[in-house]
């Protein structure tokens, strides 16, 4: 088959969800347009005749470190390269931009390929997914909370700025900003999403498990649809206890995996689960 890669435009979204819904994967039309905004020359499709048959695109945080998403291929033309040749040209284009680390989550099948590309593993992630009754409404909107402590502890324990991120993820669901404040000192907070498959929770920081169940049993509360997904840190030595007290079951695992230097790995020791395997 043949193909070739191009710039990633707006008009090619419908494409991206095309892509997206082949794979089961939860990302909405407003995840494609984050990053489009953010990197509007950094996220690539391949083309074969008329047809986007795959995608990858990148974020650049505060040129410290970049990230990889949205990897995806029809399932048609699996096979044939079109995944390396998308990955190959998104490195080649944050080497251009002169970044001086990657990162992304691999599956256990792209693990081996991220290698080959030079990616060494971080740390491991799992999928843990709760599936409930949906609740008979919609949760009432709520007024986006005071953001200025969460953001400045995110820079800390993420590793970079993300606010910009954060700040759009707060106003599409506000009723998913969580705090968790002890004496008045902000002990936690989490973001969440309304994904095309299910609700989900991300990023969630805690400096302890009380923080942290707090806000999980907050998200349960204000989230009503039928799956829940967190993407959770294996190392965290509260979030998989509290997931699996809830009744969250394991779904998949994750690699986080970086190439080049990492300068800047931020506190996985305050993290229960990352924002996404697309955002980081």
């Amino acid at each position: 088959m043949d193909f070739h890669l191009r710039v990633m435009t707006p008009g090619d979204i419908p494409a991206g969800m095309r892509l997206k819904e082949l794979a089961g994967w939860n990302q909405t039309r407003g995840d494609w347009e984050r990053f489009l905004a953010a990197s509007p020359a950094g996220c690539f499709v391949a083309e074969a005749g008329s047809q986007v048959v795959g995608s990858v695109a990148t974020i650049t945080y505060e040129e410290r470190f970049a990230w990889i998403g949205m990897v995806l291929v029809d399932p048609v033309t699996r096979g044939r390269g079109i995944g390396t040749k998308l990955l190959e040209q998104s490195i080649k284009y944050l080497d251009g931009c002169q970044v001086p680390s990657m990162k992304l989550d691999a599956t256990p099948q792209g693990k081996p390929i991220y290698e080959k590309l030079g990616f060494k593993s971080e740390y491991e992630i799992e999928r843990w997914m709760l599936k409930r009754p949906a609740a008979p409404h919609a949760a009432a909107k709520a007024e986006t909370p005071e953001l200025e402590d969460a953001l400045t502890l995110d820079h800390e324990v993420f590793g970079a700025d993300r606010s910009g991120l954060l700040r759009s993820m707060a106003c599409e669901a506000p009723e998913f900003v969580l705090q968790a404040r002890s004496g008045g000192e902000l002990t936690g907070y989490a973001f969440g999403r309304r994904g095309s498959r299910a609700d989900q929770l991300g990023p969630w920081i805690a400096r302890d498990g009380a923080a942290a169940r707090e806000m999980l049993d907050e998200f349960l509360r204000r989230a009503f649809r039928e799956l829940i997904f967190v993407d959770a840190l294996c190392d965290s030595p509260w979030a998989l206890p509290l997931l699996r007290a809830r009744g969250f079951e394991h779904s998949r695992p994750l690699t986080r995996m970086f190439r080049g230097r990492n300068d800047f790995p931020g506190r996985p020791d305050l993290q229960g689960a990352i924002m996404g395997p697309e955002f980081g």
